[in-house]
């Protein structure tokens, strides 16, 4: 870097690295179909990489499946677990009459506390 001068040169424009030296990858397409849209999108892996069942459509965002001879691949989801709600993890631990209770209970506080905030010379006065 001594042999280059910086000045005049714009930060971030330019890399002042070269590719001497480096060796790159084997590289393999692979090709994604989007039932949703029509549309098919590559791209570049590894070779070595295994390439992923699904990726996400880049214009609908939803589910592509990888394109092999013959179609795509069949992709089980039948062992993918639904998202669990609060709701949900909380009618695990409680019934709904027991629920009803603790709000009842909770309103009654609230209430209360909101009623011994005021002033009571004013409340006897009134």
């Amino acid at each position: 870097m001594a042999d280059r001068s910086l000045r005049g040169i714009r930060l971030g424009a330019q890399s002042l690295q070269s590719e001497e030296g480096v060796v790159f990858m084997e590289r393999t397409q692979h090709t994604y179909h989007c039932a949703t849209c029509g549309r098919d999108t590559t791209l570049t892996f590894a070779a070595d990489a295994e390439a992923p069942e699904t990726w996400e459509c880049r214009s609908c965002g939803a589910e592509a499946l990888l394109k092999v001879e013959g179609g795509t691949v069949e992709v089980d989801h039948s062992g993918d677990k639904a998202p669990r709600t609060h709701w949900d993890m909380l009618l695990e631990r409680r019934t709904i009459p027991e629920l009803e209770e603790i709000l009842a209970e909770r309103l009654e506080f609230i209430r209360a506390r909101r009623g011994a905030g005021e002033d009571p010379t004013r409340a006897k006065s009134a």
